[in-house]
């Protein structure tokens, strides 16, 4: 029972009787309640004391959740200091991601056969995380194009994507000297609609019939349209994307998939950033801690100790 101080006690809530603790969720901030516990059915002698007033107030600090500021934490001092030792100079060896290494391998073929490569970013805005590592391929993409001269299609499905593609393909040209080779019409703005902008993209592969496709960036339903379309001209095929129920159809319709945070270790290992690059390298390891703590976890569980799954349950 509770009730504010003076008042009449209700019903708060209901029990097991060997609780020896309580939260009332239902509580206002800064009030005065009053707690009585009654037995049922009613016994009166039974029935606790009144308790004394007692007020909410908003905590600073959930206790109850000190687990995932321990794992935070410890991700953020591996973040500052990978991040630090990269800027210092230092430099890691990571595996080689089959689909990066075959982007160059597919503008060589698009360049010996005299044919164009279709860089597709993807049909998000440009603040989705996923676009942005995509502008990051694009540029290397855009680098490579330039260098080697062959032409590159980029049709974009938002203006702020378009802006920003515009500005990294230019800068890719001008990086390799090449800027007398950049066209205003390579980088294009089509539609905001989904499908009609992969009907406008499946006609711009059916009519020029480009040599390479490099599907980067986060894609929906429409990314089996765009691979079954690009598997019909003969085009090389490279797809990433970090949409895990999309990538299925990448792999059975592309040459090379980049599956899930390849996506994003290929645009930092790219970009050689090292803010970008130690971030990897940090992620790397919390990954490696967590699964070493889900074995451990295991084992203790196993031998009837449950101390370390206790700590990292979450409420």
């Amino acid at each position: 029972m509770r009730r504010e101080e003076g008042g009449t006690f209700a019903p708060v809530d209901t029990i097991e009787g060997g609780a020896t603790s309580y939260i009332d969720e239902g509580a206002e901030g800064d009030v005065a309640y009053e707690y009585r516990l009654v037995a049922q059915p009613p016994e009166p002698g039974l029935d606790s004391e009144i308790s004394a007033p007692v007020r909410a107030r908003a905590n600073w600090f959930d206790r109850t959740k000190f687990n995932v500021l321990v794992v935070v934490g410890f991700f953020c001092l591996l973040l500052f200091i990978y991040i630090r030792r990269s800027e210092g100079g230092v430099q890691w060896t990571f595996r080689s991601i089959p689909g990066l290494a075959a982007i160059e391998e597919a503008i060589g073929r698009a360049t010996e056969m005299g044919k164009s490569v279709l860089y597709v970013p993807g049909v998000q805005e440009i603040d989705d995380i996923q676009t942005i590592a995509s502008m990051i391929l694009l540029g290397r993409v855009a680098r490579m194009t330039a260098k080697y001269e062959t032409d590159l299609m980029v049709p974009t499905n938002s203006p702020g994507v378009y802006t920003v593609a515009e500005e990294v393909v230019k800068s890719g040209y001008s990086d390799v000297g090449r800027s007398d080779m950049y066209r205003s019409d390579q980088v294009r703005y089509i539609t905001s609609e989904q499908f009609a902008y992969v009907a406008a993209v499946n006609g711009l592969m059916l009519r020029t019939k480009p040599a390479a496709n490099l599907l980067l960036g986060a894609f929906f339903a429409e990314s089996l349209l765009l691979a079954e379309t690009g598997h019909s001209v003969g085009a090389i095929q490279i797809a990433g994307t970090a949409n895990v129920h999309q990538m299925p159809f990448f792999v059975v319709a592309c040459d090379y998939t980049l599956i899930g945070e390849e996506y994003f270790a290929a645009s930092a290992l790219l970009s050689n950033d090292p803010r970008l690059l130690g971030s990897l390298k940090a992620s790397d390891i919390i990954k490696i801690f967590l699964i070493v703590v889900i074995v451990l976890g295991c084992v203790l569980a196993t031998s009837g100790q449950t101390w370390l799954g206790d700590f990292f349950a979450t409420q």
